[in-house]
């Protein structure tokens, strides 16, 4: 009895001292601060350097993944393209489980939108060990380039794809009810073509669905050929069609536009704010204030030069 208790502490010693450097890493604030500053904060020079290095590496990866799918070449290249392939993915999921180590909340970096795209990068590989033809998935790790916008101080850019970004999520929901209504549209394209045509003998139009992909490839003005119609009434249809489909192409990118439009002169108005009242609205040609009749070229001035308010 008293040999297993001494057995027991002897285990529970060893267990602890095998811990003790696990812990110390887990709870290592410096390391982490220090790898905070390099895989987080791009702006600092040892980040910016990091951050060339990764999208280098993307780009990288990328590339060897393009040139594996190439099964015409040698063992000798298909080997080094492999092992390449091999080594990038360690780096990134090193890389990965380094920013999960040193975030502050992990669980807000892996829910994130880069976190997701790293997930989705690195963990199909290991799928790929027993699917292969997964593996290529980690290609969609070349969202991480977008970082390159802000890494060399694209800011305009940054800017104008916010606004993109802002004008397709308020066009939304116009976007579905035109895409609702074209769906309705194709439908009923197709099924008159199977009226049309379904009777002919070795015709294409053979069911509803057939037919409904015809209109739907016709619309979107794709016209691959592989169906056509071969009477006059149907022919005439499938040109009326072709001609719908391009004002139908007009309309969705009209409705951002409109949308992109409306977010700029909000923008352009904000900008125009009285220094004095804080109205904002003013027009490009204003020279004084509506609401407190104030001139507004003073707007231009320092904080240092504008009046104390009352």
């Amino acid at each position: 009895m008293i040999t297993a208790v001494m057995m027991k502490k002897q285990i529970d010693n060893l267990f602890r001292k095998l811990c003790r450097p696990l812990t110390r890493f887990l709870h290592n604030d410096e390391l982490k601060r220090k790898l905070h500053v390099l895989l987080f904060e791009p702006d600092t020079p040892r980040g910016k350097q990091f951050e060339h290095i990764l999208l280098s590496s993307i780009a990288g990866m990328v590339f060897v993944v393009m040139l594996e799918s190439i099964h015409s070449f040698p063992y000798a290249v298909s080997l080094v393209l492999k092992v390449l392939e091999y080594l990038f993915l360690f780096a990134f999921s090193i890389e990965y489980l380094a920013r999960i180590y040193c975030s502050p909340r992990p669980e807000r970096y892996i829910s994130s939108f880069f976190g997701i795209i790293d997930m989705l990068a690195t963990v199909p590989f290991y799928i790929g060990l027993f699917f292969p033809s997964i593996r290529h998935f980690l290609i969609i790790r070349m969202f991480r380039l977008i970082r390159a916008l802000h890494v060399f101080q694209l800011h305009s850019i940054i800017e104008e794809g916010n606004l993109l970004l802002v004008s397709l999520r308020r066009s939304i929901n116009k976007i579905l009810v035109f895409f609702l209504f074209v769906v309705i549209l194709v439908m009923i394209i197709g099924t008159v073509m199977y009226i049309v045509e379904g009777n002919m003998e070795g015709t294409s139009f053979s069911n509803i669905p057939n037919s409904i992909y015809w209109a739907i490839v016709t619309v979107t003005t794709v016209g691959y050929g592989d169906i056509t119609p071969v009477t006059p009434l149907g022919r005439f249809l499938s040109a009326m069609t072709m001609l719908l489909g391009y004002t139908i192409i007009a309309v969705p990118t009209g409705i951002v536009s409109a949308q992109m439009h409306n977010e700029i002169r909000k923008a352009h108005a904000a900008a125009r704010r009285c220094p004095y009242c804080g109205t904002e609205g003013h027009g490009d040609t204003a020279t004084f204030c509506w609401h407190c009749g104030r001139t507004l070229k003073r707007i231009e001035e320092t904080e240092e030069d504008r009046p104390e308010k009352e």
